[in-house]
């Protein structure tokens, strides 16, 4: 059974740093594409960050420079460094991991930016 656990969503100030991770399992974690998307209500989720399986690396534009995605395929995980957080970055925030046809995604973890 295939699942990714988000976890270190929660509510945050302006200015304040946040670190997400997802916890794989049932999968060959090294194999995948892995991403994280961010959804507010009435929009359509968006990708914040990716990383391929070669370590390559992709950012939204408005995150360039605040956030760092990495990925630690001996412990099937994947991480999420948000610094200088703003109330635009307020959303759920879904972990996803792809390869081939394979399409698996985590439950989501809310982070709020608010004072």
């Amino acid at each position: 059974q295939v699942q990714l656990v988000e976890s270190g969503g929660g509510l945050v100030q302006p200015g304040g740093s946040l670190r997400l991770s997802c916890a794989a399992s049932g999968i060959t974690f090294r194999l995948y594409d892995i991403g994280w998307y961010r959804q507010v209500p009435g929009k359509l989720r968006e990708l914040v960050a990716e990383i391929s399986s070669g370590g390559g690396t992709d950012y939204a534009d408005s995150v360039k420079g605040r956030f760092s995605i990495s990925r630690d395929n001996a412990e099937n995980t994947m991480y999420l460094q948000m610094n200088s957080l703003d109330p635009e970055d307020t959303g759920v925030y879904f972990c996803n991991a792809k390869w081939k046809r394979l399409d698996y995604w985590g439950q989501g973890t809310q982070v709020t930016v608010s004072s």
